[in-house]
């Protein structure tokens, strides 16, 4: 291999370092060999130069790279290549070390958090990551576990077609119980592998079979309830003061939850839960790299996983319905990741040549995604049939609310809702049974895979006092856990980071790419975008 790393690759090392603001807690050499992974500079290249200044730097770099190909861990802030860029995590904790709990098989079936939680992959599970790991190993990996890993629990075939949810979509089989005494009736009306409902042998109650993407395993020290369904908040999450302590709470239960089920295992030790628990509280994880724009943290701008790991937050931070317990007013430009490149453009240096226009290319990239940054806080959203919001009795029952994507997306640079409210946006719905015309343009703006169809009944109907309402949905959400009328369909909203390595979107995987999403939303809440703003608008999206 040639060598490329000279005189202007160690004054660009250099210049980077020197304009990137870390706290104390970030070790030197995290920093620095951070950037050379991002770069990708090779051994080779690296010691071309032994005496050169800022080299001794980066030789440290290209030591702790070999040995982390001996050793089994994956080094600090190490890039990820995805289809925009790539994906880092940082961890408070150093190099993630791959002999941590999170890392090893603690049930029956081979599995580990790792199998579903992958580091290249923002620490969740990309439909394209499945597909890499079925070619390698021919569908003989605990990924395909059928217990649900395929689409029935029954069928141990490593064929295609039964495991082709997770293959097309990333989704994972939860088989749950119908709580007893239910205030809605459950009946099935499309079951395409035949096991949409089934009988717990143990306690003979209906088990419901509903397919979700992996949530991921990192950012967690800004979550406002466990589990799409919250059905792993043991603790409420709804004060500072509990926070830390409930939130070590909630994650130890769904740690065990997750042995029980999804490795089919016993409870794990305390120290086993303890390890996999705090090596989670350490992660944080972002885009760190665009291809277009470069470093996401360079000339002034605040993106990437270190920044993200510094980033204050507590419950009810910035909340859009007022429940900040410091009294705050919701700030609708919740995102401010990229607001010092709104002019991108006039820092670009003049002059002519390849590299003039090449940063003149990067400064436009720059541009495009702190617009998309500012129509995500700003532009007008016309919410309507959103449950949970437009029935909210303590909100009056609105039957339209003007907001931006902040309203639900209003944690500060993080993008999910800072209070436990699930929404129903309809996601799970059936635009052949909808007879709101935004719901339906923005359903059918989707691909969603084919699931199971359940018809939930005998459910008052908000909207018409004296009526009831039926619902068609491939996901009761909430209401599953609850049992409850006011909770069908609804799901909280994830963390918005990462979001470039880890498609497809939603919890179901309906939106196969962020075109797909940016569409749903401009049809489901009027948001009236060009085509120009679709494209800032996922611009922005990929670099968080």
């Amino acid at each position: 291999m040639t060598s490329s790393f000279d005189d202007s690759e160690t004054l660009r090392l250099s210049k980077s370092l020197s304009g990137m603001r870390f706290p104390a807690t970030h070790r030197v050499q995290d920093i620095v060999c951070g950037y050379c992974q991002l770069h990708e500079f090779k051994e080779v290249q690296l010691r071309r130069f032994p005496t050169r200044p800022g080299s001794l730097v980066v030789l440290v770099c290209a030591s702790l790279s070999a040995a982390a190909a001996v050793s089994g861990f994956i080094p600090n802030l190490k890039p990820f290549r995805d289809d925009t860029g790539a994906v880092a995590t940082f961890n408070t904790g150093g190099d993630i070390h791959e002999g941590n709990a999170f890392f090893q098989s603690l049930g029956t079936n081979g599995r580990s958090c790792a199998t579903c939680h992958q580091a290249d992959q923002a620490m969740s599970l990309s439909a394209k990551g499945v597909n890499e790991i079925y070619e390698r190993t021919h569908g003989d990996d605990p990924l395909f576990a059928a217990v649900d890993g395929a689409n029935c629990p029954t069928d141990p075939s490593r064929d295609r077609a039964a495991h082709s949810l997770l293959l097309e979509r990333g989704l994972i089989r939860i088989g749950l119980s119908l709580p007893a005494n239910p205030e809605f009736t459950l009946a099935v009306v499309h079951d395409p592998y035949g096991c949409a409902l089934t009988t717990d042998p143990t306690t003979g109650r209906p088990v419901v079979s509903v397919y979700r993407r992996p949530l991921p395993s990192t950012n967690l020290r800004f979550l406002s309830t466990i589990m799409f369904d919250g059905r792993e908040t043991i603790s409420p999450l709804n004060n500072a003061q509990t926070f830390a302590t409930n939130l070590n709470t909630d994650l130890t239960a769904q740690a065990i939850s997750a042995v029980q089920t999804h490795f089919q295992g016993e409870a794990p030790t305390a120290d086993k839960l303890a390890e996999i628990v705090q090596f989670e509280l350490g992660l944080s994880s972002a885009q760190i790299r665009d291809d277009n724009a470069s470093l996401l943290h360079a000339n002034g701008a605040s993106g990437g996983p270190m920044a993200l790991s510094t980033q204050n937050y507590y419950p009810g931070v910035n909340d859009a319905l007022g429940a900040d317990p410091r009294g705050a007013k919701f700030n609708s430009s919740a995102f401010s990741l990229y607001t010092a490149w709104e002019n991108a453009g006039s820092q670009n240096s003049s002059g002519d040549g390849p590299d003039y226009h090449k940063e003149g290319r990067t400064a436009e990239a720059r541009e495009e995604i702190a617009a998309g940054e500012k129509l995500f806080n700003t532009q007008p959203a016309i919410i309507t049939g959103v449950r949970g919001l437009n029935d909210n009795a303590a909100l009056g029952s609105p039957a339209s609310i003007v907001g931006t994507c902040t309203t639900c997306h209003d944690s500060p640079n993080i993008g999910n809702h800072s209070v436990a409210l699930p929404l129903d946006i309809a996601t799970s719905r059936q635009s052949a049974y909808e007879t709101n015309p935004a719901i339906v343009a923005g359903l059918q703006e989707l691909t969603a895979p084919d699931l199971p169809i359940y018809e939930i009944g005998n459910c008052p109907d908000p909207s018409n006092p004296g009526k009831m309402v039926t619902y068609y949905t491939s996901d009761p959400g909430k209401g599953l856990i609850s049992g409850l009328c006011a909770d069908v369909n609804r799901g909280k909203g994830p963390i918005l980071r990462g979001l470039a390595a880890r498609a497809p979107y939603f919890h179901n995987g309906a939106a196969a790419n962020l075109e797909q999403l940016v569409n749903f939303y401009n049809q489901r809440f009027q948001m009236n975008f060009t085509d120009q703003q679709k494209k800032e608008l996922i611009a922005f999206l990929n670099s968080l």
